[in-house]
């Protein structure tokens, strides 16, 4: 949710050049979307069934502040709503995906205020929609910015890329998810140790620890993180829906309430034309023509 003293003043700094442009195998179309301030959104990739969203303030490293988190809500639940989008990616810069929470907006902030605004629970709309979510992380993911990263379904990082939640540096917790999904994440042990030291891994130990399931260049970043979100948009949206959820359901309840919800999910697939469809299509060997019903 915080930064780290060095973010604080990188986020004074103006990156001096102007954002790289992605990796030129990446196709962009445009669509039409609310003129955001914050944030950019296009529908990408070969069949234009992959979302993306880019943060944009990079002179604060893209410090997560409650108009970009709004827009960003916004964009998620357009684009989940949107019947030819099957899987969306968020992103920043190669500099920073977000370096945290915009503590200049927070400083201010009293126990009372903060209580009956009950802050920071809107912040939570990436987690809530039904559409996969990939994280494509380049930079520093650093508090409110890892919180964020930990709220996509998958997160695929640069190489060069830094995960953190450093709040306890700055007198506080995380507060958007950090000592939950980590801990989930990472498991108790690496968790108190990241939260209560507030120091930060990088993207090959975040591997390693389970926190991102794969690291690439950094310039290749967003284009695999699209390849994946195409590969995700091919099949039913329905099917990859239940699928998001029962695994979700893994994240969040019991082994025996999890395997319960499995098998009733499973057999609710039956009553699909795309587990007709793609089980028909399996045995004729032909490509499935899913239609989403």
């Amino acid at each position: 949710m915080a930064t780290t003293r060095a973010s604080q003043i990188l986020f004074t700094r103006t990156l001096g050049r102007k954002p790289q442009h992605f990796a030129a195998n990446v196709k962009y179309y445009c669509c039409q979307v609310p003129n955001y301030e914050f944030i950019k959104v296009e529908t990408v990739g070969e069949k234009k069934n992959v979302g993306l969203i880019t943060f944009n303030r990079p002179k604060a490293l893209n410090a997560l502040c409650n108009k970009l988190m709004t827009e960003v809500t916004d964009a998620v639940v357009r684009f989940d709503s949107n019947e030819s989008v099957g899987a969306v990616v968020i992103t920043g810069s190669e500099k920073a995906f977000a370096a945290g929470a915009d503590i200049k907006e927070m400083q201010g902030n009293t126990y009372p205020q903060t209580m009956k605004q009950n802050f920071l629970t809107n912040w939570d709309g990436v987690s809530k929609v039904t559409k996969p979510v990939i994280a494509a992380v380049n930079g520093y993911a650093l508090g409110g910015g890892c919180e964020l990263a930990m709220m996509c379904d998958i997160i695929y990082a640069g190489d060069k890329a830094k995960f953190g939640q450093p709040e306890v540096a700055i007198g506080t917790i995380p507060g958007a998810g950090g000592t939950q999904r980590l801990t989930r994440a990472v498991g108790k042990s690496k968790a108190m140790e990241l939260i209560l030291t507030g120091n930060q891994i990088t993207a090959q130990e975040a591997e390693k620890s389970g926190l991102v399931s794969k690291v690439v260049p950094a310039d290749q970043l967003v284009a695999e993180a699209v390849k994946l979100g195409e590969k995700i948009a091919s099949h039913s949206q329905l099917i990859v829906a239940m699928a998001k959820e029962s695994v979700n359901t893994a994240y969040e309840t019991t082994l025996k309430e999890g395997l319960h919800f499995e098998k009733r999910t499973f057999h609710a697939t039956f009553a699909t034309a795309d587990r007709k469809e793609g089980m028909t299509a399996f045995i004729e060997k032909r490509p499935p023509k899913f239609t989403n019903k």
